[in-house]
């Protein structure tokens, strides 16, 4: 193996998440005026991706005010802070440069529905499986308030009495 694709290896980026052409991403990337310094955000679709250790990069596109910017974003460049995949786009190919092409709802591109438990830690996934409906929250929220009520109630009794439920029986 080449000693510079070893380097290369042991110094390549890993907080990227795995974004393909067709996904719909947001790029933060650090922007400096003058002496201040400051985040934008890019959003639009993945042209391309192009593979190649520390000279890696991708090409995003969007519309904006009907005119399309394309930028290109070397992988590893430290003014990349972080890339948010918005959602996932079915696509087959790897260079979409047919889109530039086209406009309007004919530049959509067809949502594709894949894993992306690879993409948040267990603990966020836990958090969002514990989200439900408004309706199942209110439901937990009653049900756990009863279960107070119930034993507040029993602490209150003495031994020798006992809940009117339990008498009626």
């Amino acid at each position: 193996m080449n000693p510079v694709d070893v380097i290369e290896r042991e110094t390549q980026r890993r907080d990227l998440p795995p974004f393909r052409p067709g996904d719909t991403v947001r790029v933060h990337v650090r922007v400096k005026e003058g002496d201040k310094e400051r985040t934008q955000v890019f959003e639009g679709v993945v042209l391309r991706r192009r593979r190649g250790g520390a000279s890696a990069s991708f090409t995003v596109r969007k519309v904006s005010y009907g005119v399309g910017v394309e930028r290109i974003f070397p992988v590893e460049s430290p003014s990349v802070q972080k890339v948010e995949i918005k959602s996932r786009g079915h696509v087959r190919r790897s260079r979409l440069y047919y889109l530039r092409n086209l406009r309007g709802k004919k530049a959509r591109l067809r949502s594709k529905l894949r894993d992306l438990s690879g993409l948040i830690s267990e603990e966020e996934a836990d958090a969002l499986a514990g989200v439900g409906t408004a309706a199942a929250a209110a439901e937990a929220e009653e049900a756990a308030r009863q279960a107070e009520e119930a034993a507040a109630a029993e602490a209150e009794a003495p031994d020798d009495e006992k809940p009117e439920e339990e008498k009626a029986e």
